[in-house]
């Protein structure tokens, strides 16, 4: 057995050395059980700290941290950048994170698949759209689709959105516990009029039921809009709206929804804050709201 006397000693730089690489790397062990189990005060490791070179990335990383903690851990350098409080070169953000080791949960891409043989179904509409979707203007043309949303314990409710592709902004929306005619024909009704009485604005959807419903297509005519619809199992057609869905569902942590209503509040609340407080890049880092009045103006 070798006795304290025998015992090799671990030189301090060296112990503060391996916390910090144990802090940075592993992003679990907070310093002061790191300090503990090193026999070393954390005062003395953080005066280190502050003289040494090897962690002069430390002020920038914490800012960077904040932001990917809120994101929950979803956020990329490009959303990084676009709401960091100081400039910051890109570069430098994915070197931080690499170096931090802050690595983005990234959704899994969906694959669309060709379900059926291309062609329109009877009383379908032609694709106006054909992926289209640089629109330069608002209120030009819009996108829209129900997806469901899982919630509480093993609840199922379904949301019916309209998307402006030009300012990438939901216009209009609806949660339902049904996915029937009338989530369809709320979420339009709930359109602002003055919108949908631009002339020519297209409204792109699939072929689902709804949409080619009479009720539906005559309040269509009524707005003196022009019906879209993708090619049947081609849901990239309507990408734009898919996407959306897609961050919605990435972003929002409904399993705490008990109830209906508390589903409802938590969709209301995303989606101000996706309209008015989510910046985008391909919106020359605005959100939807602020590009919308940055095209009117």
């Amino acid at each position: 057995m070798v006795s304290k006397e025998e015992e090799i000693k671990i030189p301090s730089i060296e112990k503060y050395e391996i916390i910090n690489t144990l802090r940075i790397k592993q992003n679990v062990f907070s310093v002061k059980l790191l300090c503990e189990t090193a026999n070393v005060l954390r005062s003395s490791f953080y005066k280190w700290l502050k003289t040494s070179k090897l962690d002069k990335d430390q002020k920038d990383y914490e800012e960077i941290k904040e932001i990917f903690d809120l994101g929950k851990e979803k956020y990329g350098f490009r959303r990084i950048q676009m709401n960091l409080k100081t400039h910051m070169n890109h570069k430098k953000i994915i070197r931080i994170m690499r170096k931090y080791n802050l690595k983005t949960k990234v959704r899994a891409k969906n694959i669309y698949k060709n379900m059926t043989k291309l062609g329109q179904a009877e009383g379908t509409y032609s694709n106006i759209v054909n992926r289209n979707f640089n629109v330069d203007k608002p209120s030009k043309v819009y996108g829209t689709d129900i997806t469901y949303l899982k919630y509480g314990s093993g609840k199922r409710a379904y949301l019916s959105v309209i998307k402006d592709f030009g300012t990438r902004e939901i216009v209009s929306f609806k949660v339902s516990k049904y996915i029937d005619l009338k989530i369809v024909t709320d979420t339009l009704d709930k359109f602002d009029v003055n919108v949908k009485k631009k002339v020519k604005a297209i409204i792109h959807s699939d072929q689902g039921l709804q949409y080619k419903s009479r009720e539906y297509i005559n309040r269509i005519e009524n707005f003196k809009m022009k019906q879209s619809m993708s090619r049947k199992g081609k849901c990239i057609d309507n990408a734009p709206t898919e996407s959306f869905f897609g961050h919605f569902k990435d972003e929002v942590d409904l399993k705490e929804c008990i109830s209906f209503d508390d589903l409802r509040y938590h969709v209301t609340q995303y989606l101000n804050y996706y309209n008015n407080h989510r910046y985008q890049w391909n919106l020359k880092k605005m959100t939807p709201v602020q590009y919308r009045n940055h095209l009117l103006s």
